[in-house]
């Protein structure tokens, strides 16, 4: 049996849904969904161009703003050998997608959205490679899975649509993980999301929880399944009224009659044109991947906490490849209540779970022995060891907050550094806010009563780039204490390359001069006046406030 490499995770910061490629190699940070290019040939349906600039404007709506925070990550994978291999009989179906097509059932209408985003996927088979190497270890397992309850096996194209296959990507709607949950949802469907762990990226978690929802909503809509999926993207709630509104005014009921929100009236027709494609891809020549139709990942029960470095060793797996096929753990361990399951390759999983069964379960964690001392705390000591105070409650027993002077606490700490976790949720986000998108990093921390808006209008940003740098929405609460990450261009030209940027208010004093508060904090007055917006001709006026950006290892005694 060949020896195959699936590439996990997904591009630095692509702010789609998907990724769109040209002819010409890109970077991973310039890949962008169909709906960004604003050529004329991308509005083209076969050779005959759309009538309308409205019409052309269909390929571009939809799009679900999608970041995916970490690279590809290559994990080697050894397909599982089935008995009909061993005996050299003939398999009939060895590729998965042709057992996705072989089954598929939703009719494709001519209907000009569908046309159009059809158009955009044959244009870019670049992008059917990307995201066929992220779906490898997975997709044999969620088709197993859809096939078992006999739900339209069209349904493992959804995850394309989606999230491109990626299951650490995230929305600024707040929905994470392949299939794209929200957290409300996933509580609702039965998804477990905790400080360790958060299920809408656990593929094996969310993979469920997500047939369970279509199933639902398929009853719902008393078996359409249109109706269905067009309430998975924007809730079964609109999707009902726009029925009822068009019963009320006498109009049509399928889905291509309904008033629907732009990012669902193209969502339906993207998930029918991959379906389109896969079916009829000889016909359209289209180069789509093949993906074996073998098992190439094994669910193991591990029934108690473990490091995860510590389970890669006992896999013999480097540890970025075991986060990479378990990524709904956020920290350096699994959760202490559950899931106890890792997902391994097919051809590490017996051996990894002969160890494990040697191994006595406190010794699957690294403890240290901490004794308190004056001003201990433990939400101190969570700080300092990198865990929470409920599981040192936990560990120890404790009835209640009160610790003594003296007292013995034992608490779970990572086996290696934490930044050798670097799948874990901190690290992709330090990768993130790391990312470069302007000259200079600024470091922002929250204070009691700021907001996303207060904070983009001191800096000049917008809400939502301030948001997309940090991992959150621009609706998400921020917490006192918590550092965001601004990227300006809107300091000193003369900074030097070690500079420590912050910002500050200044509130001019009587006898101040632009002249003098550039030199107090060794800026320049024309950057002064650029930050502020100040007209050369007016006057500082004492109690104005005013806006720097300052080298702070540079600063002069302005006391």
């Amino acid at each position: 049996m060949r020896r195959q490499w699936f590439v996990l995770s997904s591009i630095a910061l692509a702010l789609a849904l998907s990724g769109c490629q040209s002819t010409e190699p890109q970077t991973q940070s310039e890949i962008t969904e169909p709906n960004t290019t604003d050529d004329r040939d991308g509005c083209e349906v076969g050779n005959t161009p759309i009538d309308s600039e409205q019409d052309c404007d269909i390929a571009k709506d939809g799009v679900i703003d999608v970041v995916h925070p970490k690279e590809d990550i290559a994990v080697k994978l050894e397909p599982k050998k089935s008995k009909r291999e061993v005996s050299e009989a003939p398999i009939v179906i060895t590729n998965v997608w042709d057992r996705i097509a072989n089954q598929s059932q939703f009719a494709i209408p001519d209907d000009k959205r569908l046309l159009v985003q059809r158009n955009w996927y044959l244009k870019h088979p670049e992008y059917m490679a990307r995201v066929v190497k992220r779906a490898d270890p997975f997709l044999y397992y969620i088709t197993e899975q859809i096939e078992a309850r006999k739900m339209p096996l069209e349904l493992a194209l959804l995850p394309i649509v989606e999230s491109a296959f990626d299951p650490f990507a995230y929305s600024h709607g707040r929905a994470a993980g392949m299939w794209q949950f929200i957290p409300g949802t996933a509580k609702r469907f039965g998804i477990r999301q905790s400080w360790w762990y958060d299920g809408r990226r656990d593929v094996i978690a969310s993979t469920a929880g997500a047939l369970d929802y279509l199933n639902y909503l398929n009853k719902y809509f008393d078996g359409n399944w249109l109706h269905a999926l067009a309430a998975y993207n924007s809730g079964e709630g609109r999707v009902s009224r726009a029925i009822k509104r068009n019963k009320k005014l006498g109009k049509p009921t399928d889905f291509w009659s309904l008033d629907l929100p732009r990012e669902t009236r193209a969502y339906v027709p993207k998930l029918l044109a991959l379906a389109d494609i896969l079916r009829n891809r000889e016909a359209y020549d289209f180069a789509w991947p093949e993906i074996e139709n073998v098992p190439v990942i094994e669910v193991v029960e591990i029934g108690s906490q473990v490091d995860l470095a510590f389970a890669a060793d006992l896999a013999q797996m480097e540890l970025e490849a075991l986060q990479a096929l378990n990524p709904g753990f956020n920290r350096w361990a699994t959760d202490p209540d559950g899931p106890h399951h890792l997902v391994l390759p097919v051809d590490k999983a017996q051996g990894f779970t002969t160890e494990l069964a040697k191994i006595d379960r406190q010794e699957r964690l690294n403890w240290v022995r901490h004794r308190v001392k004056r001003g201990d705390s433990l939400l101190r000591l969570a700080g300092k060891y990198h865990t929470i105070a409920a599981i040192i409650k936990q560990v120890n027993d404790l009835d209640s907050d009160v610790i003594r002077i003296g007292q013995a606490i034992m608490v779970p700490v990572a086996l290696k550094e934490l930044n050798a976790y670097a799948l874990s949720q901190d690290q992709r986000l330090a990768s993130l806010q790391n990312i470069e998108r302007a000259d200079h990093k600024l470091v922002h921390k929250v204070v009691s009563g700021d907001t996303f808006w207060d904070i983009s209008r001191k800096y000049d940003i917008s809400s939502a780039e301030l948001a997309k740098w940090n991992g959150m929405a621009p609706n998400d609460t921020l917490q006192p204490g918590q550092e965001l990450v601004i990227w300006t261009n809107q300091v000193s030209q003369d900074q030097r390359n070690d500079a420590i940027i912050k910002s500050l208010t200044y509130t001019v004093r009587n006898g101040d001069s632009l002249s003098r508060i550039a030199s107090k904090f060794n800026v320049r007055i024309n950057d002064i006046k650029k930050w502020n917006d100040l007209q050369s001709h007016r006057y500082l006026q004492p109690g104005q406030k005013l806006k720097l950006f300052v080298d702070v290892t540079r600063l002069k005694n302005i006391g």
